[in-house]
């Protein structure tokens, strides 16, 4: 009887996200891929809206836009389009305003998910006895659901946040087929590179490792991304790379997928992640994957299967992963294939937005706000 009302009557969804559907960084795109699914999929039941919490701008200005998405939070309330709010969580202020933005969902009554994507949340949320770790540990627990990338943060959430543990649901990240098709690097074995340059990313060891393979012809690489470009390019020159290794900055969406699709290896090799998006875009199109067992990487790659799997700093290793993806055309086209049929079965943007919308419906039901409006 519950499902059945839950299903003819529309839960209304305020979605917290950094910057709004149209912001550069890793939430927002997600968030962004989340919407496109919702309006291609077009569940009835159904309607979320995605408002900024942040803001694009200086971080000063931040409790501004944290204040107004509690405000509209109120009024949504008392219009009666508020069944849940969804929270996109990651570590320091983010976790601070959105610390307020739960104690305000539930001092409105309103039921809210935590969606945990902080790449570094093990190292910011100590285990200790300190004010700030008590109110974290109160708001995953007061949470109707919480939404983690894969095994390791369930665990870790779980030993931090006992009370939480029954509510934690695993959904990772997800992107679209690409739109277009792919070609690859032609008579060059293309390396991309896509994220947020600078020393957790692994930047520094990735250009080191280009620089030691100079003499291996063949090859040349993009690392696109915003964050220490121009310290990266300079570093890039010095060493010599100059005409093998682009650095054209922040790249849209569309340059993005033509970087994909012209593409043979996606090169990752972060010290810390969560699930990277970018891994995911290029299992989508088929690329040899080379990245770090980090967060809950292992969960989508398993070495020598589905992609190339080394220690985060280790130059060497990632010199050698390369090299036999450059040297080794057979490689690239059996790891990127597997990955490829990984992505389709399991980081596809159908199951994605399905499991949210399973989230949503259950946090909504939980409370029984559906049946009593």
């Amino acid at each position: 009887m519950l499902q059945r009302l839950i299903h003819n009557r529309k839960v209304h969804v305020l979605v917290a996200t950094p910057s709004g559907v149209s912001g550069q960084g890793g939430i927002d795109r997600i968030m962004a891929t989340l919407n496109n699914g919702l309006k291609r999929q077009a569940s009835p039941d159904i309607d979320a809206r995605f408002l900024p919490s942040r803001g694009s701008g200086p971080v000063a200005l931040s409790v501004f836009y944290m204040t107004g998405f509690c405000l509209r939070m109120l009024a949504a309330r008392i219009a009666g389009h508020a069944d849940v709010v969804h929270i996109n969580l990651s570590g320091y202020g983010s976790t601070y305003r959105k610390l307020v933005i739960a104690k305000c969902a539930r001092l409105l009554g309103i039921p809210y998910v935590l969606h945990l994507h902080g790449a570094e949340y093990q190292t910011f949320w100590h285990e200790d006895r300190s004010f700030i770790s008590h109110r974290i540990r109160q708001m995953f627990e007061h949470a109707s659901r919480v939404v983690v990338l894969g095994r390791i943060w369930r665990d870790f959430i779980a030993s931090r946040a006992p009370g939480a543990a029954g509510n934690i649901v695993i959904v990772p990240n997800a992107t679209e087929v690409p739109s277009l098709a792919h070609v690859g690097g032609g008579d060059s074995v293309h390396i991309l590179f896509l994220g947020r340059i600078g020393d957790r990313k692994g930047v520094p060891q990735l250009c080191d490792a280009l620089h030691r393979m100079k003499a291996i012809k063949g090859w040349r690489a993009t690392i696109a991304g915003d964050g220490e470009v121009e310290a990266a390019r300079t570093r890039s020159a010095e060493l010599g790379l100059a005409e093998r290794v682009a650095f054209p900055g922040w790249v849209g969406p569309d340059e993005v997928a033509s970087l994909i699709a012209s593409a043979d290896i996606l090169v990752l090799p972060s010290f810390a992640e969560n699930l990277p998006v970018s891994v995911i875009e290029g299992m989508a199109a088929g690329l040899a994957v080379v990245t770090t067992p980090v967060g809950a990487v292992e969960d989508i790659i398993t070495n020598e299967q589905s992609g190339l799997l080394v220690p985060p700093g280790d130059v060497a290793a990632l010199i050698e992963a390369l090299t036999r993806l450059v040297e080794d055309k057979a490689l690239r086209e059996r790891l990127g294939a597997a990955a490829m049929a990984v992505h389709r079965e399991r980081l596809d943007l159908a199951p994605f937005v399905g499991a949210i919308c399973d989230v949503w419906r259950s946090a909504a039901s939980k409370t029984g706000q559906l049946i009593k409006r």
